[in-house]
């Protein structure tokens, strides 16, 4: 039995890499500064299942210092490192394609931190396309803080929020119900379309309801996204006959090339309890996919410290629960995409190392060192379930 899991917790960076100060993040470290904000507000960070696994110690590697509260020096039971980011940028499917074994070397295309942020002819094609009477925000935003902003005109008027941020993206909020969520679906389509020429990764639908001024993002979101370039591990796994199965965004995020089935959760939570019907289902050759999202948009994104910490204690605790369903033969990694410091300026991603931490019953417990590329993740994996070699990377087990 040879099945393989990649966890990975969204935007949870182990420390800037040499690059950051070219990103504007010299100095952001993720994990270090939670872990900082934990101890001096009288709540010592306990994350013993991962710490044991060796987060710390790959923290360390990564950064040269020990996250504070965190004392374990030896007798770890993962295999643990950190890797550098070879991908030109700090966002989304960068990090998740390389992981995948298909680094991004060209540019992105991003739009620039003023208001409006979109291209007047951009907005003009899409107002006529798709009928709507207009457009509010055209900003760099946190997407809870524009809808809130502006959810009561929305409604009022029907006219779209659209906001973008760091990441290679345009962001489309609607209500629901006064607006309609196929609508917005059909809305984004179009402008999936309409940025190409720009070279723009996604186009994210971010339906929400509520009223008054008091709104919520619901788990309809939707990503318009382009596909990888090349093959990536989730390929690989398929065309070997392999169940490819994707938690989250993972789908949206490979514009669903190399999925074999998409599983949706509203939270962390019901993603970890989805991930625990998903190990007892998926047979030899598998590979499952889950991204934890909350820990970027609920919290990196809203710096909202103190719940990143509590999202970090409740996965903690509940790692256990999926350790006991693993089977000889098993591998896992915990990874992440990129930081997002949730101390630092701003509400963007941030450019730092993401943990390797590889753990099931047959891996022996070593230090990995630090890797020059996400892609070592993935040729890792692919070695582990016997497909063919990625392009990129390194195995490092």
């Amino acid at each position: 039995m040879s099945r393989a899991f990649i966890l990975l917790l969204d935007s949870f960076g182990l420390g800037a890499t040499p690059d950051a100060a070219t990103f504007g993040d010299a100095g952001a470290n993720t994990f270090g500064h939670i872990a900082a904000w934990a101890a001096k507000n009288g709540k010592p960070m306990n994350l013993p299942n991962l710490e044991r696994l060796g987060l710390a110690a790959a923290a360390h590697l990564a950064c040269g210092e020990w996250a504070e509260g965190f004392g374990l020096r030896e007798g770890f039971s993962g295999a643990y490192g950190a890797a550098r980011e070879r991908s030109t940028g700090k966002d989304t499917q960068s990090g998740h394609w390389e992981i995948a074994g298909v680094p991004v070397d060209f540019e992105w295309g991003y739009f620039p931190r003023t208001t409006p942020s979109f291209p007047a002819q951009l907005s003009a094609a899409l107002q006529e396309l798709s009928g709507v009477p207009g457009f509010l925000g055209d900003c760099h935003a946190s997407g809870t803080d524009i809808i809130n902003l502006h959810g009561d005109e929305h409604v009022a008027t029907g006219k779209l929020i659209i906001y973008t941020s760091g990441d290679s993206v345009m962001q489309i909020a609607a209500h629901e119900e006064s607006f309609g969520l196929e609508r917005l679906y059909q809305v984004c389509e179009m402008a999936f379309k309409l940025v190409a020429p720009y070279n723009i990764g996604r186009v994210i639908a971010r339906p929400f309801l509520g009223a008054n001024g008091n709104y919520t993002r619901t788990s309809n979101r939707h990503d318009y996204a382009v596909a990888p370039p090349a093959p990536t591990l989730l390929d690989h796994v398929k065309n070997a006959g392999g169940e490819v199965v994707g938690l989250g965004k993972i789908s949206d995020i490979f514009a669903g090339q190399g999925i074999s089935r998409v599983v949706k959760g509203v939270d962390n939570m019901a993603l970890f309890d989805a991930l625990l019907k998903v190990a007892d289902e998926v047979g030899d050759g598998s590979l499952t996919f889950v991204n934890f999202v909350d820990f970027d948009q609920a919290f990196g994104h809203r710096r909202n410290v103190g719940g990143y910490s509590d999202a970090l204690r409740e996965m903690d605790a509940r790692l256990p629960e999926f350790m006991a369903k693993l089977k000889e033969g098993d591998l896992v990694v915990i990874t992440a995409d990129h930081g997002c410091d949730p101390t630092w300026p701003g509400s963007d991603h941030t450019r730092e190392h993401i943990p390797m931490i590889f753990f099931g019953p047959g891996v022996a417990p070593r230090a990995l060192g630090i890797s020059e590329s996400f892609s070592d993740i993935g040729q890792t994996l692919a070695r582990h379930l016997g497909v063919a070699p990625l392009a990129n990377g390194n195995s490092l087990l």
